[in-house]
């Protein structure tokens, strides 16, 4: 700023150079004074006169400031809620935070996402059909596994992109789910622990470690994750039909240790071109015990007990090496990635009464290459364009009894390139695009005593997308948006080697699945009030042979069942939700949402064509009572509606939990402490009519109690790199008067 007799004449700030001038100024004795956060001000008195009329100040040092404040975390109290034009975010803020120790616990109180209690899998408005990205990059690592392993206190944003735009890939029907970890790139040496002990009928333990370290032009970080514990299931399933009554009971206990590590580094050449690398390396050992008792109404059968012990080997690696070039307009930037992960997975169970051995590998490599460009043509008008290359590759065989028994190979290769235009004029914006992929899918099955089989399926087909917004005030948008999006058969659901086994079922893959389209159509609309903001929003979908689970008879022996995967005929689903993220007083605000979803499901079961419609609905909330600034409480419920297939009706399900959190260590700590399904009313209960009249239930450890304590530190800024920054009087740009 220009002074005159301590009186402020004008100013200016400098551009991104960190140069300035400034104009106008009468011939007079001037005081300029400079100044930037967290640095001292340097004064200088200059005079403008006839013979002197323009002054260059050349280089001007900054002196970083030794008693400037540090640093500190801040974390907002309460998760917020914002509607973009392609998704909607959730701002993680403490109340989430403390409603779980890890991702995937956390989930369970986010908007339209729920999370399958038995295995862990993730769906999205009632449709597992979704893709998972971690800071906006697929894992290897399976999703069930690896939301286990991220702690919730990593997360910065949740992003539901229900609609996707051409720019992402059109897998999964209802869109993708999208965790922003926090990334710490603070000068100096920085990071923060947490653990977790979860008591159930036993104790599992939940640690992590993330550090950072910053200086210059790299910035080194590293995380580390460990689950470990056992886990203890039971149920039963009933068979009703006449001659074929049997009554199963279940009962398993797995124990597994995963280790999950993550390094990598930032290199800023400039300000213009970044370079980052990272690994990820992930590490599963788990071991099963199962029985399973079978009784038989008729006598002629015999009853017996079959026991399985299971091991399992899980190694898995990522690489990833990213290039991001900043052009000299703002947000035009050029941006190329590479990734390659390999998975490798050994399982050796041992199965008695019958007696057998099943020793079975896995190996998968998949390679992506990456190229994005984004270029703001005018401020209100950008064009972006992209292309892809994804490569995959599966090996599984298969030994019985120390034995060869058969081996699958599936390769997937998916080259595309996309093209997305956006322009805003006023108070509406729009946003057009399509994404063309080249699909190429081969796959061979092997077996002892039987022809080898084959399969391919080669398409080329285009997924546009487009997005209309209209905000005619800060305070209210409407958001209209259409994708087309398809689901590839994973290798879970074609591979025909058995995935697991019991008496009386065996679960497989079909190969000769294919993909399953849909065009999906949305509209919501977001209202923010003094209490807060509202969401509503209407979705269709019409959805192409469509993917399921299917239960039929064992050819081999009619009293027994396959589990696998078929293609239905075409299906529609509407659906409606409600989220709202309010605060009624300073001490008590609420998470709440609640949805429905109706669908016409079509196809062929046991040789019949079936037709049902369902209505299902959800509701779930969540309050915090702010005690005091540093005790918080909380209240948390969750229903889940009943749900009909073609081949069963699963029953209602509800719990409620109940948490705290407490802040210690002057901020720097949290501990919590949350006892889950206070009234142990959490199990999965079924029924059905086809191929079987069958009804069952299954429980697990529903019912528990967590303690927990995070601890973050760091220096903020690395002393001993402020004195040599001192020493050295950090160049902070250049001026002029004029």
């Amino acid at each position: 700023m220009v002074k005159e007799n301590a009186k402020v004449i004008t100013g200016g700030i400098t551009n991104e150079k960190g140069t300035f001038i400034i104009k106008n100024l009468e011939f007079k004795n001037y005081t300029l004074e400079i100044q930037f956060i967290g640095y001292k001000t340097v004064t200088q008195n200059v005079a403008l006169s006839n013979k002197e009329k323009t002054i260059d100040l050349k280089t001007i040092s900054l002196e970083e400031n030794a008693t400037q404040l540090s640093e500190v975390d801040i974390v907002k109290e309460r998760s917020t809620i914002e509607q973009k034009i392609d998704r909607k975010i959730i701002n993680v803020g403490k109340d989430l935070i403390s409603s779980g120790a890890t991702a995937s616990e956390i989930m369970n109180n986010i908007p339209s996402v729920s999370v399958d209690p038995q295995t862990n899998a993730i769906s999205l408005r009632g449709n597992a059909n979704v893709r998972i990205l971690i800071d906006g990059k697929p894992s290897n690592v399976d999703a069930s596994q690896l939301l286990q392993q991220i702690p919730s206190s990593s997360i910065k944003q949740i992003e539901l992109i229900t609609n996707p735009s051409a720019k992402y890939n059109p897998e999964g029907m209802s869109g993708i789910i999208n965790i922003v970890l926090n990334k710490n790139s603070k000068i100096g040496f920085n990071g923060s622990i947490n653990n977790g002990i979860t008591f159930g009928k036993t104790p599992k333990l939940n640690s992590s470690l993330d550090i950072n370290y910053r200086t210059g032009k790299f910035n080194i970080y590293g995380n580390y994750g460990l689950n470990t514990g056992k886990q203890a299931n039971h149920g039963f399933v009933k068979t009703l039909d006449a001659g074929k009554e049997d009554s199963q009971i279940f009962n398993f206990v797995d124990s597994s240790t995963s280790h999950l590590a993550k390094v990598g580094f930032d290199f800023y050449a400039n300000d213009k071109n970044t370079i980052s690398f990272y690994t990820t390396q992930n590490i599963f050992d788990g071991t099963g015990k199962s029985a399973t008792s079978i009784d038989f109404l008729d006598v002629t059968k015999q009853d017996f007990t079959q026991l399985f012990d299971n091991k399992n080997d899980n190694y898995s690696q990522t690489y990833n090496l990213d290039y991001k070039k900043e052009f000299k307009k703002e947000g035009h930037n050029l941006e190329f990635e590479v990734n390659y992960s390999n998975d490798n997975n050994k399982e050796n169970g041992v199965f008695t009464t019958p007696n057998a051995i099943n020793y079975i590998v896995n190996n998968g490599n998949n390679t992506l290459i990456n190229l994005d460009y984004t270029n703001p043509l005018t401020k209100t008008a950008k064009l972006e364009l992209g292309l892809e290359s994804r490569v995959e590759n599966t090996r599984n065989n298969f030994q019985k009894d120390n034995a060869y028994n058969s081996d699958f190979a599936y390769d997937r290769n998916i080259y595309s390139a996309y093209a997305n235009f956006s322009k805003q004029w006023g108070k509406w914006s729009a946003q057009v695009g399509t994404r063309f992929e080249k699909y190429n899918a081969k796959a061979l099955f092997k077996k002892v005593n039987e022809n080898s089989a084959t399969f391919e399926d080669d398409l080329f087909t285009l997924y546009p997308s487009g997005y209309l917004n209209y905000s005619p005030s800060d305070k209210n948008s409407f958001n209209l948006s259409f994708s087309r999006r398809v689901d590839r058969p994973s290798i879970n659901q074609v591979n025909p080697i058995r995935e697991w086994s019991t008496p009386q079922i065996d679960s497989e893959g079909n190969p000769t699945l294919f993909p399953q389209f849909t065009n999906s159509y949305e509209l919501n609309y977001t209202r923010k009030t003094k209490l807060g903001s509202l969401t509503t929003g209407v979705f269709y979908r019409r959805i192409n042979d469509e993917i399921s689970r299917t239960l039929f008879e064992n050819p081999n022996d009619s009293s027994k069942l396959i589990l696998s995967y078929d293609n239905l005929d075409d299906n529609n689903a509407y659906g409606l939700e409600l989220s709202g993220n309010l605060q009624f007083t300073k001490w008590f605000s609420s998470n709440i949402s609640f949805d429905t979803y109706s669908k016409k499901t079509r196809g062929v079961v046991a040789n019949e064509f079936v037709e049902v419609n369902v209505t299902s609905f959800n509701a779930r909330i969540s309050n915090t009572f702010k005690a005091s600034k540093k005790l918080k409480f909380q209240l948390s419920g969750l229903y889940k509606g009943r749900d009909l297939g073609l081949q069963f009706l699963r029953q209602p399900m509800w719990k409620i939990d109940l948490g705290s959190s407490l802040t210690v260590l002057k901020g720097s700590g949290t501990i919590t402490a949350r006892f889950s399904d206070i009234f142990n009313t959490m199990h999965f209960g079924f029924d059905g009519n086809k191929p079987k009249k069958q009804l069952g239930q299954f429980n697990w450890e529903s019912q528990s109690a967590y303690i927990g304590f995070n601890y973050r530190f760091g220096t903020g800024k690395n002393k001993a790199i402020q004195r040599k920054e001192r020493d050295k009087n950090e160049t902070q740009g250049s001026g002029g008067l004029l």
